[in-house]
């Protein structure tokens, strides 16, 4: 809900309150961003409280207006700001005036109440029920001919708002835009301040990093050409003893692609200011005389139940008002994939058998990778040719999908539109499609450089090409993908004015890609990959309602890549697949459950060949998939919490992850809980939930697990009658014939104990004695746990 009056505003949610004022001077001063407050009808009356008063200014402190001789902008928050009039800070804005000049001085002029705006030409947020609404404030700038718009949504759901700009040039000359944020928030605190960031790297992605900021800035971006790897958008900043479930702090994330920079900074009054949006560094563009420029949209919440709080209102954010379309809330099927299976080396042959396993096994959906089309021998050559390639599909692309189909499997397909090879049929067709500074040499890749997406004419062509593909191939699923940074920010299609606007102009070309396409085929199930993470943002899940989390496969590290996605992503929109063993990002052995269980903790597939497991594993395999099936909406879409915090490690824990999936009636609810590195005499294990209905009865239980021989090594001896030597013909015939019952857990308990006390949970293996009903949970190992709603017997 939206109050606007007398220069007040304030904007409400389920669960908090937004202010800010008009001051006397024009600026838009910050009141208050928080808690819900309980204002009632004389909320106006009450934010004068929230006023501040300044009779006298500092020492060396700038005034931005004479008529105003107390007043420092570098004092007071602000929900906008600029260079040059007092604001020592990083600034929203900024721009170059005909002049040469730098000074900005907004000033507001009025406002507008309207139906949910989105920034043109950009994804963004939307509302189905079409209840949410956005203020428009107008300021003009003293200091020039130039409009500045903000526009902030509420969608009241999920207590989050949205923010993005509009600048209009509305003089005769050209003003040069080099900043446009896409949103400002000024804090009032007690200086200290904790920021949650994710950094990696390919294949180690979403890595959490706790940052405390007592004193000048801390900054987090992207250079890449995309959100990248290294540094995702999405982040947390509060008070410094925030925690999992405790403390007070805000959740940012941006809804854009391409390059962006994060500021966090703090000054010596307490003052905390966090900008997000476009990286200024790889921006710059010029407007002329009635042109304007939207930033991103980006997305803002609070929480007073720490991290947890953020990540549950992130998460009702991105399901409801970020994924659209057929698969919004759709139960996605599970996968099998054929990159790990057989790389480069694919002939139809080898598919077919694949598939028939996968049919077997219960899984929906093949999905055929990279290697399938034009001469793709290897990463080398070909990116662009979409063309079949009659030796490894002789019947073409529509004659393997219809074979496929036949099994009662969906047919996906593996490409990479944004890309071209040097050695390739398109590039020596077109090379100006390429992207290159021409005379100089180009950076490439994995070996292949980028389609210039700023041309429409190359935007056009990788429709039509895509279009073709999806319908001779008659593809259920489009797994895209994009394997490289960007780099040479250059398109013989601009003007040398118009190249600082190169980076932007891709990811518009990009996005009218997606749109045009997704808009064309939207039945098919869109999964976006960018070696794996790298471009793993709310932009590109405004298109494709999945995303490929990491390109490393291993359960223990994968287990960590995706908990730190759900800090603010729901696991409804991670790609994750059982892999084989030795791990081939990392030649790490975990059990094959261990894969599985983290597995589910986002959208199942496999990617292994199956025709090389023994039957012991196909038929795991076939029950894993048929467990997954019954599960699978809580999975997908229950609310999540990590039951293991950041902040709460200690000499003790050797968890790698502790997961609760509870089903929105809160009727059922899974439990995935993966160990690292077991202690010795660490025997001691219990299990307690959050979310669950504390009224509510519930069935705990979990999936039993036997216990191979092999597992226990020369300690059978302590128990065979006769010696056994470890790894003989022997050893694996006693293993084959006998295997050890696992533990047992059975509870029928209130939500209450559950959700408070937790089940304590049959003793582990540590050390000495292995009894019945001991738990062998050692390296790696996993548990899943299964709650269900039952009657309270009278």
């Amino acid at each position: 809900m939206i109050y606007a009056e007398n220069g007040n505003f304030l904007l409400e949610t389920a669960h908090t309150t937004y202010a800010f004022c008009v001051d006397p001077a024009g600026n838009l001063q910050h009141l208050y961003y928080g808690e819900k407050l309980s204002l009632g009808d004389s909320w106006q009356k009450a934010l004068e409280a929230l006023k501040m008063r300044i009779f006298n200014p500092n020492g060396c402190s700038i005034i931005q207006d004479p008529m105003h001789p107390a007043v420092s902008l570098d004092d007071v928050c602000l929900e906008v700001s600029g260079r040059g009039k007092g604001d020592m800070a990083q600034p929203f804005l900024e721009l170059t005036y005909p002049d040469g000049s730098r000074t900005s001085d907004f000033r507001f002029q009025n406002f507008e109440i309207m139906e949910k705006q989105a920034p043109e030409g950009l994804p963004g947020a939307y509302d189905e029920t079409e209840n949410a609404q956005s203020l428009v404030l107008h300021m003009e700038d003293r200091n020039g001919a130039v409009r500045l718009t903000l526009v902030y949504n509420v969608l009241e759901d999920c207590d989050c708002i949205t923010r993005f700009a509009v600048v209009k040039n509305e003089g005769s000359a050209p003003v040069t835009l080099e900043r446009l944020m896409s949103t400002q928030l000024d804090l009032r605190t007690r200086g200290k301040q904790k920021i949650l960031s994710f950094h990696g790297e390919w294949a180690r992605e979403m890595q959490p990093c706790e940052t405390i900021l007592q004193s000048g800035s801390f900054q987090i971006e992207s250079t890449t050409g995309f959100s990248s790897n290294k540094a995702n958008p999405f982040f947390i900043c509060g008070e410094a003893d925030t925690q999992e479930d405790y403390g007070v702090c805000y959740g940012f994330n941006l809804i854009y692609s391409g390059n962006h920079r994060e500021t966090i900074e703090c000054n010596a009054h307490g003052r905390v200011r966090i900008l997000q949006g476009m990286h200024p560094d790889f921006f710059q563009k010029s407007l002329d005389e009635g042109e304007s420029f939207a930033s991103p949209e980006a997305v803002f919440t609070f929480s007073k139940e720490g991290y947890g709080g953020i990540s549950r209102n992130m998460h009702r954010f991105v399901r409801e008002h970020i994924v659209r379309g057929t698969w919004k809330k759709k139960e996605r099927p599970i996968l099998i994939n054929s990159w790990e299976a057989m790389y480069f080396d694919v002939k139809e042959r080898k598919l077919l058998k694949l598939a028939r396993q996968a049919a077997e096994a219960g899984i929906e959906l093949f999905v055929l990778d990279d290697g399938w089309f034009g001469e793709r021998e290897n990463d080398q050559k070909a990116l662009g040719d979409w063309q079949d390639n009659p030796e490894k599909l002789p019947d073409g692309l529509g004659g393997l999908s219809a074979k496929i189909h036949a099994m009662g499997l969906k047919f996906g397909i593996w490409v990479e539109p944004e890309m071209i090879s040097e050695n390739s049929k398109l590039y020596r067709e077109h090379p100006e499609y390429a992207v290159r500074i021409p005379g100089k040499a180009a950076a490439v890749g994995r070996n292949q450089m980028l389609l210039d997406l700023t041309q429409t004419k190359v935007q056009d062509r990788i429709i039509a090409d895509m279009s073709d593909v999806f319908r001779r191939g008659q593809v259920d699923y489009v797994k895209w993908d994009m394997n490289r940074h960007m780099s040479d920010y250059y398109s013989p299609a601009l003007s040398k004015e118009e190249q600082g606007e190169f980076a932007h102009r891709y990811l518009l070309g990009l996005y009218r890609v997606l749109g045009e396409l997704t808009s064309r085929f939207s039945d098919v199930l869109f999964e976006g990959c960018a070696s794996g993470g790298n471009r793993f943002d709310l932009g590109m899940l405004c298109y494709m309602p999945q995303l490929w989390v990491s390109d490393c496969t291993d359960a223990v590290a994968r287990a960590k890549i995706q908990n730190g996605c759900s800090f603010g992503y729901p696991q409804s929109v991670m790609g994750a697949h059982v892999s084989s063993c030795p791990n081939h990002q990392t030649l790490r052995v975990t059990p094959l459950y261990s894969r599985f269980a983290v597995a589910c903790g986002g959208i199942l597939g496999y990617e292994c060949n199956l025709c090389d497991l023994s039957k012991e594993e196909l038929k795991k395999i076939r029950e894993e998939v048929s467990f997954y099936k019954k599960w699978r909406r809580v999975l997908q879409f229950g609310e999540f919490y990590r039951l293991h915090g950041l902040s709460q490690e200690g000499e003790r824990d050797t968890d790698v992850i502790r997961w609760n999936f509870v089903a929105q009636d809160r009727e059922k609810a899974v439990g995935i809980w993966l160990n690292g590195l077991a202690h010795a005499n660490d025997t001691h294990r219990f299990f307690k939930t959050k979310g669950l209905d504390d009224t509510k009865q519930y069935h705990f239980y979990h999936i039993p697990q036997k216990v191979e021989l092999t597992r226990m090594g020369d300690l059978i001896n302590t128990a065979s009658p006769v010696h056994i030597r470890p790894n003989s013909v022997v050893h694996q015939v006693v293993t084959h014939l006998i295997t050890m019952e696992g533990e047992t857990e059975e509870f029928h308990v209130p939500g209450d104990l559950l959700n408070k006390a937790g089940v304590v949970l049959s003793p582990s293996f540590g050390g000495t004695g292995f009894e019945t009903g001991t738990a062998l949970f050692q390296d790696f190992d996993a548990r899943i746990y299964l709650l269900e709603e039952e009657c309270i017997k009278s």
